[in-house]
């Protein structure tokens, strides 16, 4: 069974810095895109950042210049680097990986930019 685990949300404070990681296990087979998406209360989910397996990248327009995502070690594994965070960053962040022909979603770490 094909799982995703998110970590390293948290609380920081604006202009502050933190690192989300994303594992996905259980599958042989590459991830086509990892992604990540954000919702925060009363919105709805959003893309903050892809990666193609290529290695091209998306992010938001919101996000660009800020974050980076990344491939880490190991076949499925993505990190979102977040730099010059603010308060409008806060929200739950939720991992995605395309590996055809299925979609999966990690259950979402928490972050909160607050002084």
């Amino acid at each position: 069974q094909v799982q995703v685990v998110e970590s390293g949300g948290g609380l920081v404070q604006p202009g502050g810095s933190l690192r989300l990681s994303c594992t996905v296990s259980g599958s042989s087979a590459s991830a086509y895109i990892m992604a990540w998406y954000r919702q925060a209360p009363g919105k709805s989910r959003q893309l903050v950042a892809l990666l193609v397996s290529s290695g091209a990248t998306t992010y938001a327009d919101s996000v660009k210049g800020r974050f980076t995502i990344s491939r880490d070690t190991g076949k499925n594994a993505v990190s979102l680097q977040m730099n010059n965070l603010k308060s409008e960053d806060t929200a739950v962040y939720y991992c995605n990986a395309v590996i055809l022909p299925h979609n999966y979603w990690g259950q979402g770490t928490q972050l909160t930019v607050s002084s």
